[in-house]
């Protein structure tokens, strides 16, 4: 069973209940029982945490939060994932705070797969860790790669480290040190890639901090924004145009939803003991409906612990174990 925290969403939360109600999977519904309509699947939980809130401080200031709740849960062993439509960065924290780090692991990291006609390609991360170490970034690529493999089904996934040239010694002192590390470690890492490589379709797994990450997500969708108003702007410019554009129209509607981030249901944390999903904040009841999925299929697929003996058989977990920090968790 999934916990699905209906509020936050930019589309209200009735759609983020019909989306969860549609996905075939069983949910309780953390959220305004006077919005969604109610029912037996819904937990009353008007409360809820916006963009506007600094994230590790309202989880921890609200504690009757729909999404405090539905974290909770997981926690307590009522759900076995936990999806929100909400701030990315108040999941992250609530999930850092309630399912805890796995054990050696530096840092969760924020997973995006991007839509790419026939295999999405996952940016990792794309926005919880600003500033990064070298083993950082390796951790992310052992965790990027065992997601794939686990979930999406990706034999020996191809492993690109984000950086301004494909030469072993561009990038930060943190990428070239991480290059290193991963050129000798166990994964399928095909050394450096640069930005335009990230929706080549020619590598599955980006791995980079997360600063450059949530800019190169929000670059991508812009441009991919971008992209179809010009299309859908020269498809109305002449009568010859217009005609072209019927002509196409089931080519271009079929590439337009391969393409949408309803497709792919939404970012996951890696890292954490426990399944959390973060569905788009724009996302259709389809979008949540996948979303919903996605972390039904990474719960059947144990990619908690799969990931976890991944780690520990590269040797790239930390010996010891400080306290919990929400500290470097942002939105």
């Amino acid at each position: 069973m999934i916990a699905l925290d209906a509020n936050g969403a930019d589309n209200g939360a009735a759609v983020v209940a019909r989306g969860g109600r549609e996905s075939g999977v069983p949910v309780t519904i953390f959220g305004p029982a006077g919005e969604i309509g109610g029912g037996a699947d819904v937990v009353d939980a008007p409360v809820a945490i916006t963009n506007d809130d600094e994230p590790a401080r309202a989880v921890r200031a609200r504690d009757d939060a729909s999404l405090v709740q539905a974290t909770r849960a997981v926690k307590e062993g009522r759900a076995d994932g936990v999806v929100s439509a909400g701030p990315t960065g108040a999941l992250m924290a609530a999930a850092t705070l309630h399912l805890k780090r796995m054990r050696g692991v530096h840092r969760p990291a924020a997973a995006v797969l991007f839509p790419l006609p026939g295999s999405p390609t996952l940016l990792i991360d794309s926005g919880a860790n600003l500033d990064v170490r070298t083993e950082y970034l390796v951790q992310f690529a052992y965790m990027g790669s065992m997601f794939m493999q686990s979930v999406q089904g990706v034999e020996r996934p191809r492993v690109g480290l984000l950086s301004n040239g494909q030469e072993p010694k561009k990038g930060t002192l943190q990428v070239v040190e991480a290059n290193e590390r991963l050129a000798g470690g166990s994964l399928n890492f095909v050394g450096n890639v640069e930005g335009g490589d990230i929706v080549s379709g020619e590598v599955d797994v980006v791995v980079t901090d997360g600063f450059t990450g949530n800019v190169a997500l929000k670059a991508i969708e812009g441009t991919a924004k971008m992209v179809g108003n010009i299309v859908r702007t020269a498809a109305r410019s002449s009568p010859p145009a217009t005609l072209g554009g019927l002509l196409m129209r089931r080519k271009l509607a079929q590439l337009r939803h391969e393409l949408s981030q309803d497709n792919v249901g939404g970012g996951i944390m890696l890292g954490l003991r426990g399944v959390a999903v973060a569905a788009h904040g724009s996302a259709s009841a389809t979008g949540i409906a996948n979303a919903v999925r996605l972390a039904q299929r990474a719960v059947d697929e144990r990619m908690v612990e799969q990931t976890e003996a991944a780690l520990k058989a590269a040797g790239v977990l930390r010996p010891s174990e400080p306290a919990t920090s929400l500290a470097s968790t942002h939105d």
